[in-house]
């Protein structure tokens, strides 16, 4: 399919990134990267070009004096044992031995130099993993179900589908320039494990009598994201047959490639264009594109997982388990990548796991060893049986390394967390998310409580604060949840205050609830002034500002 873009604003009215990617490819940055940067150094980067290093899957991280942060792409959060050495090699020897989970599956490493990247670029082409495109404004990282292939509630294992989409788009020239960042999901899990509301593109599991027989396949949604403006993403009225599932991304891509919007930079996710033109307008396009398809067929979505797997689970191979671990706030040291590698070898499939909760699983555990498996010393820390909230708390990297990040956020979510395990008891494992800025990697707009940086101004200066936000939930299909973003509450809360106000209103709800309620169905009962009565009673008492 050659790259012919209908551009949808008059040239003089592009944003200037555009302008930027026209002149050059996102992509022709990488050779750059390996042929003349790493030689020259730091000092030796245009402007233009610092930005197109994106689309190597690297930031400049802060305070922009010379090193970088890099993700790497974990198709359906599913890595090998010598893919994760691989990691473990490159934390060591660059990035001063920090490896974090992200929110999609990826791998994050901070403190790389210019200079340390065409070794990296080789060492994870060596065991078949890239950091090209998981950043930048082109198909990103395609997450999944991280239990695909030993899933008892999965309809069909997703793995080679997300490999095949993964494949055709990975440094594909015809979709490296597209209107803004692009992301997809792909599962079978009934669970709705991947988020299906708040991706781009997401494939949901479905089934369809078809001739007579029922096919397995899948249902799609469109325009989905958070950030400063959150949409959930809206079902076509389409069922997809899982060999055309490819089919469909190369149609939903391109259909955003060229009608999406250019003009600002702000206003040019897909989730503008979904919500001026609406699902069947979208899905009309759609099959102008790549033909006709079936409507759609039955939902197979009857909850939300949220991701969280902790402790020991039965695969729907009998006689092997999984064992979910906890990783707060996804940061985990390149000795205990390597210790849950041999783990993963000696005991297991070999095979390591991420999830978009930021915590990982160990996958194909005997019966027979799994007492053994839980006495591994990397399992102290990173345990399957965490604390309540702890094992439920989530943060994005914060202004420790991110330039758009206005406060620090993990540790303070850690901290927060461990207040919350001494002070409150809770049947309940409510979800509590950390997010610096509004571009909300952490993804705090789905949480039960969600926690966004800010400033508040003292008499002593300029001190770090959050917004807090209650109630949010991804959706359970026809039976289950309906998704809804949390509501912001009015009043700022200072850093160093947040524990006590987060216990204060969890009192609140352990109070009132009815039994067994869960927190989201407890703010839906009350309702979001009830929280905001309760947090401004905290404020007027001086406890806040």
């Amino acid at each position: 399919m050659a790259y012919e873009p209908i551009w949808t604003a008059e040239p003089e009215k592009l944003n200037k990134f555009e302008f930027v990617k026209l002149e050059k490819d996102g992509l022709d940055v990488i050779r750059t990267i390996i042929e003349e940067y790493a030689d020259k150094g730091f000092d030796s980067i245009p402007a233009d070009d610092m930005d197109r290093f994106k689309w190597a899957g690297v930031y400049q991280q802060k305070p922009r004096d010379g090193h970088f942060m890099m993700r790497v792409r974990i198709n359906t959060g599913i890595m090998t044992t010598a893919q994760a050495r691989a990691l473990t090699d490159i934390a060591r020897l660059y990035g001063r031995d920090l490896v974090d989970v992200t929110t999609r599956q990826a791998i994050q490493f901070h403190w790389l130099r210019v200079e340390h990247l065409p070794d990296i670029f080789k060492r994870l082409d060596e065991v078949g993993l890239y950091s090209y495109e998981a950043c930048g404004d082109c198909p990103r990282t395609i997450v999944g179900n991280p239990l695909a292939g030993i899933d008892k509630n999965e309809l069909i294992d997703t793995t080679e589908i997300v490999e095949e989409v993964n494949r055709f788009f990975l440094l594909n020239r015809d979709f490296s320039n597209l209107p803004r960042k692009y992301k997809m999901s792909i599962s079978a899990n009934i669970y709705n494990n991947a988020q299906a509301e708040i991706n781009d593109l997401a494939f949901t599991p479905a089934v369809k009598v078809i001739d007579g027989k029922e096919v397995i396949g899948f249902h799609a949604m469109v325009g989905g994201g958070l950030s400063a403006k959150p949409h959930l993403a809206k079902s076509l009225d389409i069922f997809v047959r899982p060999e055309e599932v490819l089919k469909v991304a190369i149609g939903v891509t391109t259909i955003f490639r060229d009608y999406g919007y250019r003009e600002k930079r702000h206003q040019a996710r897909l989730k503008f264009l979904v919500a001026d033109w609406g699902p069947e307008k979208f899905k009309d396009k759609l099959v102008e594109l790549v033909g006709e398809l079936e409507s759609r067929g039955e939902d197979k979505t009857v909850g939300w997982q949220a991701a969280y797997f902790d402790g020991v689970h039965p695969q729907k191979q009998e006689g092997l388990n999984y064992i979910g671990l906890n990783v707060p706030v996804g940061r985990l040291n390149a000795d205990e990548l390597e210790q849950l590698a041999d783990v993963a070898d000696q005991y297991g499939d070999g095979k390591i796991r991420t999830t978009m909760s930021q915590n990982i699983l160990l996958s194909g555990i005997p019966d027979n060893k799994v007492e053994e498996v839980l006495q591994a010393p990397v399992l102290r820390r990173l345990t399957p049986f965490p604390k309540h909230f702890m094992s439920r708390t989530v943060s994005c990297t914060g202004n420790e390394f991110c330039n758009l990040a206005i406060v620090e956020t993990k540790q303070r979510a850690i901290e927060v967390a461990e207040y919350l395990d001494q002070h409150v008891s809770l049947d309940e494992k409510v979800r509590i998310h950390f997010i610096g800025c509004p571009n909300a990697c952490g993804q705090k707009h789905i949480a039960d409580i969600g926690l966004q940086g800010s400033l508040v101004k003292t008499p002593e200066g300029m001190v770090d604060a959050f917004d807090i936000a209650v109630g949010g939930t991804l959706g359970g299909g026809a039976n289950g949840p309906q998704a809804q973003f949390n509501q912001a509450l009015k009043g700022r809360v200072k850093g160093d205050q947040v524990a006590y106000v987060l216990e204060q209103l969890l009192l609140f709800y352990k109070s009132n609830r009815n039994a067994s309620e869960s927190f989201h169905d407890f703010v839906l009962r009350v309702g979001v002034p009830a929280f905001q009565e309760q947090l401004s009673q905290i404020l007027e008492a001086g406890i806040a500002s």
